[in-house]
């Protein structure tokens, strides 16, 4: 593994500070030969190794990880594990069980995981949408009647009954999940390689060759491979792949020290584990299992977008958006104005233009396979596509062939200056968030 430098450790997470230290692999120092490759030690990475060898135990695996497991946006979220398909808005009751019921199975696998192999870093106590306007709460409160009658579990809370400060109700999804990524990477770490998958961290791919055999150029070695799983979601750009199709943006994220049951109480924070407010340039906030508060989003000012996709996280921007979001914090929750705050990083989430993710297998030989563009709402999607990737691979596309992500063909985005310019200039204009509600 190669040291962090300085500014890697002032990016780091709060899952970070909230998990044993990691014990990484060795680097990958030597030519090798395997029948799958996979770049990206993530949840969509690690998810595809564990069920590839389960559906295939003969086969030849190798994963390669640029820092440690968890490095990149799997231990950076906001930590909420949740139902649907950013984009994706259904409204009769046929497609809205089967989105909440395959998107659930993803929140089942985090589940199952953390179980078995680091059962603190998970909890289901469910999350609210929180309406901040009475007549979006109205609307809301009609929705959960239309879904609650289609058979999908959730309930209205009203405004009374909450302690977050402007809410005039919210929608509660008792199934919603809360995980520290990063702690669960790590416990999966002896899993992965006590089931003889190759798994490489401190190894960046620099370069990738080939179409029907693909090569993997590193610093210290190469790897070839049948078949490639690209596990990068907003990394996949310097790759080479998906340049016209997906936005590396930086999402900001801050935590306070941690709260005392007291501080706890002041705000009304009940059994939910985490919210999102219903502004279209949304924020978040979660209890971590530390005990902090973590909020994400809140305005244009909480993400950043850098020129020519560079995916380097800049401290100035990080230390920019940090009083814009901590302003946030303290509107929904002025009781905890005294409370300091003890982290701030940023993650790269990969956006789509419409923010519809794909996941499915491109390349004249059908051995090129993708799960990217989450566009925010990645962690139960990056464990299930996991599960869909290795059927893909075996040939069994049933399950999943009517769902909106199933080998979609992304929509492109504008080449450079204008992809930079645009940005700019629809953000700031519109004063629209750059990420759109589904």
């Amino acid at each position: 593994m190669r040291a962090p430098d300085q500014h890697e450790h002032a990016n780091r997470s709060v899952w970070w500070a909230e998990s044993a230290p990691p014990e990484p692999a060795a680097p990958l120092a030597r030519h090798l030969t395997t029948d799958v490759a996979i770049i990206g030690g993530g949840f969509t990475g690690v998810s595809t190794a564990l069920h590839l060898r389960k559906r295939c135990p003969e086969l030849g695996i190798a994963l390669l990880e640029a820092g440690v497991l968890g490095e990149g946006a799997s231990g950076r979220n906001g930590g909420q594990v949740l139902h649907w398909i950013n984009g994706v808005s259904p409204q009769t009751p046929e497609p809205l069980r089967r989105i909440h019921a395959v998107t659930g199975l993803g929140i089942d696998i985090a589940e199952e995981l953390a179980a078995k192999h680091a059962p603190a870093s998970f909890r289901r106590h469910g999350a609210l949408e929180v309406l901040t306007d009475a007549r979006r709460a109205e609307e809301a409160h009609a929705r959960v009647e239309r879904w609650t009658s289609a058979g999908i579990p959730v309930e209205f809370i009203p405004g009374s009954q909450l302690g977050i400060h402007g809410a005039h109700g919210a929608v509660r999804n008792p199934l919603a999940g809360r995980l520290n990524g990063f702690a669960l990477l790590q416990a999966l770490r002896p899993v992965l390689t006590s089931q003889a998958i190759a798994l490489y961290e401190g190894t960046r791919v620099s370069r990738v060759r080939g179409s029907r055999e693909f090569t993997l150029e590193t610093a210290a070695g190469e790897v070839r491979a049948r078949a490639l799983v690209l596990a990068t979601n907003g990394y996949t750009p310097a790759l080479g792949f998906f340049r016209r199709s997906v936005l590396p943006l930086h999402s900001h994220v801050l935590a306070t020290a941690p709260l005392v049951e007291a501080d706890w109480q002041r705000i009304g924070w009940g059994a939910w584990d985490g919210f999102s407010d219903d502004h279209d340039r949304i924020a978040y906030a979660l209890r971590t299992p530390g005990g902090r508060l973590l909020l994400g989003g809140g305005g244009n000012r909480a993400y950043t977008y850098h020129y020519r996709s560079r995916v380097v996280a800049s401290e100035a921007a990080i230390a920019r958006a940090q009083p814009f979001m901590t302003r946030i914090l303290h509107r929904y929750f002025p009781g905890i104005a005294h409370v300091p705050i003890e982290h701030r990083w940023s993650g790269v989430l990969g956006i789509t233009l419409d923010r519809v993710c794909s996941i499915g297998v491109r390349g004249e030989h059908a051995n090129l396979f993708h799960a990217l563009g989450y566009s925010g709402h990645g962690i139960a999607l990056a464990l299930l596509a996991g599960k869909i990737l290795a059927d893909r691979y075996v040939g069994n596309h049933e399950p999943w062939r009517d769902l909106p992500f199933h080998d979609k063909r992304l929509l492109p985005l504008p080449p450079e200056p204008l992809r930079w310019l645009g940005y700019q200039v629809y953000t700031k204009l519109t004063g629209k968030s750059p990420r759109k509600q589904g």
